[in-house]
């Protein structure tokens, strides 16, 4: 049993330097790692940016759309005299002008 020991101690002392070695790379970039993750969670890329401003133009377009669609229905309505459908006209119309001017041009 004294022989084996003898045998495996020189393979269990290279394979637990590596492993030590490792641990040893591994804390020492470990502040580096939580410091760059901090910065990436506190700052937005331009690329970040430009698909969140991409996406609040695509919602306002679809919002646009439907506000579009019940405009036509309503018109609809207020041609054969619902009085109700043409005040419901107005205000979506409002609604839709003030969405308008957010998606034709961007602000900088």
């Amino acid at each position: 049993m004294n022989r084996q020991f003898l045998y495996l101690a020189p393979i269990a002392a290279i394979a637990l330097s590596g492993c030590l070695a490792r641990t040893a790379i591994d804390v020492l970039t470990l502040p580096v790692k939580v410091a760059s993750a901090g910065v990436d969670a506190v700052t937005t890329s331009q690329s970040e940016a430009d698909q969140k401003r991409g996406r609040e133009i695509r919602q306002r377009e679809e919002r646009i759309g439907k506000l579009e669609r019940e405009f036509y229905k309503l018109q609809g309505k207020c041609l054969d005299g619902d009085r109700r459908a043409c005040e419901r006209q107005v205000a979506v119309r409002a609604q839709m002008d003030t969405l308008s001017p957010a998606v034709l041009y961007e602000p900088r």
